[in-house]
């Protein structure tokens, strides 16, 4: 019988990047369900939001969004601590790297473990591995919320925690102003959810009622198109819910009736592959999934630290 390829190890073809300007100084880069990343324009200066897996992809975006402004980057916001949004940061050369205080604790915790994980689940994305100078350490950090001030008349960048979600740490990055939100991975539009270190239960309820009450106009979320209008950044944060909602369904009722792990995937595959089975990186992310909620279900309250080993282990596990 044969055995699917591991992750997404044999996924290398190019992506169409993709940039949008959502506002005068509000720019995003999308890439066919690639990791999407943004900017910000100050007075007299840049934010950055992500920073994609290594310098040499971190460089590429930088020309293009070189082609808009040539304002020097002060903040480089990192959503979260994956490897694949962190470790290009380098080549922001940003005056200072902000973060919530749990990513930074998530980095010295696990930063080194993911980092082999995440180049080994998903190579395409680590161009040029070796340009990676280590692990990308925030200089800023914050519990609650953080506000930016633009300068000028370009008004505030409020960065904020939402709660546990996607991981311990995300924060999203909202602009009052323009409505614009910047959602990490806490949100997906058309694109599978990745919940290998996640808080299922946190980020269905509060965690995306918060999301919800910025009343965005316009949402970027970790991977897919951009959300316009308040009925598609509604729409894109009821998909995430609903992928949530039926995993812990599916996952919980395989568990309650005695099952296995690979049952609750089976059953949990099912449930899914109708509506979201074409959206990218879906048969790649839900063996990780199921595994973490089996384990969150089963009260393991933090998740298991993900390795290279692991990650095979837990792929030839669920595979048929």
């Amino acid at each position: 019988m044969t055995t699917k390829a591991f992750a997404s190890s044999a996924d290398l073809g190019e992506k169409q990047q993709r940039l949008e300007v959502l506002a005068d100084g509000v720019y995003a880069l999308t890439a066919e369900g690639d990791p999407n990343i943004g900017a910000i324009e100050g007075e007299d200066f840049l934010v950055c939001f992500e920073a994609l897996a290594t310098p040499v992809a971190a460089a590429e975006w930088l020309a293009t969004l070189r082609e808009h402004t040539d304002k020097p980057v002060r903040y480089l916001v990192l959503s979260h601590y994956h490897a694949v949004r962190v470790l290009g940061a380098s080549a922001f050369d940003a005056e200072e790297i902000v973060a919530h205080e749990n990513t930074k604790a998530l980095i010295a915790e696990r930063g080194e473990q993911d980092w082999v994980s995440e180049f080994a689940r998903m190579p395409r994305l680590a161009k040029a591995a070796e340009s990676v100078p280590g692990l990308t350490w925030p200089t800023v950090t914050f519990a609650d919320r953080l506000t930016i001030d633009l300068g000028g008349d370009r008004g505030e960048l409020v960065l904020q925690y939402c709660g546990r979600g996607h991981t311990e740490g995300d924060i999203v990055a909202w602009l009052p102003r323009h409505r614009i939100l910047f959602a990490g991975d806490l949100v997906e539009a058309e694109a599978a959810l990745y919940t290998g270190d996640a808080f299922h239960r946190d980020w269905s309820t509060g965690t995306l009622d918060r999301v919800s009450e910025f009343g965005a106009e316009q949402l970027v979320g970790g991977r897919g198109g951009v959300s316009r209008g308040t009925a598609a950044v509604e729409a894109a944060i009821e998909q995430t819910r609903s992928f949530l909602r039926v995993m812990i369904r599916e996952v919980g009722a395989v568990q309650r009736a005695g099952g296995t792990l690979k049952e609750a995937f089976e059953a949990t595959h099912t449930a899914l592959v109708g509506d979201y089975g074409h959206w990218p990186i879906f048969e790649h992310c839900l063996p990780f999934d199921v595994s973490r909620l089996w384990d969150e279900l089963s009260g393991i309250e933090r998740p298991i630290i993900w390795t290279a080993e692991r990650d095979r282990e837990v792929w030839d596990q669920l595979q048929d």
